[in-house]
């Protein structure tokens, strides 16, 4: 036991290939990144400066921008959780047959190509797709509904692409809790409601945090889904980074946007593995 516990020197030897892959693919080309970010010349003549940051951080469009982009994400991971954590619940109740049909219909999106994923939305979401079809039909509204190109459109869509990322954590944690707590909870005289907020809801928060950090680092960064279903009318971070390193040729410009970018989710993915550990700590403390 305590030698699986403190492995000895020649064990670390068979995590070398792996580190020196992620080091060779990964931090090299963050450091070149980071290293561009501080040109401050269009020609990257070697003069180095805090130029292109204070350029994007300066100009309210930008910012505009970047919150946006960092909205559209909140507003799609909360999407996902509302719908998401039902279908989770409900694949930890069936039985072990329709367990295997849901979880297979949640992982079957993972296994399409986001580009078909999201040409079918288009045309699910146009002036005369299926949706507003129906609306109209039902007469809930006298003319099609604005849904694609806008913001909407772009929650809903990133929604359903990136659900599998919250309902899969989701599922392995409320599959963890004993349900025994359930029953003792309905025993000691508490309804179903109140047994779900006190225990169910507190005990598969690691689950919520997990699901919640996963979607929402890749809603924000979801190019090929705000591109397509946002059309030219909006602008998200990506597409910004995209516009000045391909068709600009800013690359210090493109490098500056693509950190702050960085940094402003992992501040909200911090700040979300701060909350459950608090909350770790409150529950079995």
């Amino acid at each position: 036991m305590a030698g699986a516990l403190n492995p000895k020197p020649k064990d670390w030897a068979l995590a070398l290939p792996l580190a020196a892959f992620f080091t060779l693919f990964f931090v090299a080309p963050l450091g070149l990144l980071v290293a561009i970010s501080f040109e401050t010349e269009r020609q990257m003549t070697g003069t180095l400066g805090l130029g292109q940051y204070a350029a994007f951080l300066t100009d309210g469009l930008n910012l505009a921008v970047l919150h946006d982009t960092l909205l559209v994400g909140a507003k799609a991971t909360l999407l996902c959780l509302l719908f998401g954590y039902p279908l989770a619940w409900l694949c930890t109740r069936v039985s072990a047959r329709w367990q295997a049909v849901l979880i297979f219909l949640v992982v079957l999106p993972i296994v399409t190509s986001v580009v078909v994923r999201t040409f079918a939305w288009i045309v699910i979401l146009g002036r005369h797709g299926i949706v507003n079809e129906a609306i109209l039909a039902l007469g809930l509204s006298a003319q099609p509904l604005k849904l694609l190109f806008s913001e909407t459109g772009v929650v809903i869509v990133l929604a359903q692409v990136q659900m599998p990322l919250m309902v899969l954590p989701l599922i392995t944690t409320l599959q963890r809790i004993d349900p025994n707590l359930e029953s003792a909870s309905q025993a000691l005289g508490a309804g179903a409601w109140r047994t779900f907020f006190k225990v169910t809801l507190p005990l598969s928060l690691p689950g919520i945090i997990a699901g919640t950090i996963l979607t929402y680092t890749a809603c924000v960064t979801a190019f090929v889904t705000q591109s397509l279903i946002g059309g030219s009318r909006l602008l998200f971070m990506p597409m910004m980074i995209f516009q000045q390193a391909m068709d600009l040729q800013n690359w210090p410009f493109a490098a500056a946007v693509s950190v702050i970018f960085m940094v402003s989710v992992l501040l909200i993915v911090a700040m979300l593995v701060a909350l459950s550990r608090s909350r770790a700590a409150r529950l079995y403390g």
